[in-house]
């Protein structure tokens, strides 16, 4: 009988499209792979205290969309547990701004993102998208010496979006020369795709993958994050 692998999922569920779509695209990639996977919603303000004896027995963790959270802190908190315990991570859309909030908190020390920090107020990190991408496709370039261009096997996808926000340019730059690489981005060379290389798994896209994901054809991204969970279940 195969073992359970365990996938917490970092946000405030509330029935929207693209929780639920993240539920269904777990369910897709699972049965392709043949794994048994349970999943549970992790509010973000339950976080906020002893978060690493709450996400110890997961076997991935993945921050969803539905930002601005509950608890700024409590998502911070859990990511961070993620990127420094080596856990298989994925943040998509409100997780991609999130993991690089707190990359920029706690590794580049700056000491302007505090736990009132604001993401949608006017700062020097996460900024407006000079053109709102909610509901949109775009074409996505990836580089060729990254781990996300063997995962599609290709430099060139599309993606779908439901963000009005994304990472300011300048800060890009700062980001991709400290360790949290940029390796997908769009046709004007602003990040997409974000992967800290000296983890296993972590993964941040402003997309969402679980958007375009069906049972017929799961996502090729999320089929490869549940196989490194499972991976982690074994060795533990």
């Amino acid at each position: 009988m195969n073992s359970v692998t365990n996938i917490g999922i970092i946000g405030d569920y509330d029935g929207r499209p693209s929780h639920i779509a993240t539920e269904e695209a777990i369910k897709h990639s699972a049965s392709k792979l043949g794994l048994t996977v349970e999943t549970k919603w992790l509010s973000t303000d339950s976080l906020e205290d002893e978060a690493g004896q709450k996400l110890s027995n997961f076997d991935g963790l993945w921050c969803a969309p539905g930002s601005p959270y509950k608890s700024m802190l409590g998502a911070i908190n859990a990511i961070r547990f993620a990127r420094e315990n080596n856990y298989p991570f994925i943040g998509t859309c409100g997780g991609f701004q999130h993991a690089v909030i707190e990359y920029a908190r706690n590794v580049l020390q700056i000491k302007d993102i505090k736990d009132d920090f604001d993401p949608y107020s006017p700062n020097l990190f996460i900024a407006a998208l000079s053109c709102s991408l909610v509901g949109q496709t775009r074409q996505i370039t990836i580089a060729k010496d990254s781990k996300i261009y063997d995962v599609y096997g290709s430099s060139e996808i599309e993606e779908k979006y439901n963000c009005n926000f994304g990472l300011d340019k300048g800060f890009q730059i700062t980001l991709n020369e400290n360790g949290f690489k940029v390796i997908g981005t769009d046709e004007d060379g602003e990040a997409r795709i974000m992967y800290l290389e000296q983890n296993d798994f972590y993964v941040a896209t402003l997309f969402q993958p679980q958007l375009s994901s069906t049972y017929e054809t799961p996502h090729p991204l999320i089929s490869e994050y549940l196989s490194y969970a499972k991976n982690h279940n074994r060795n533990k």
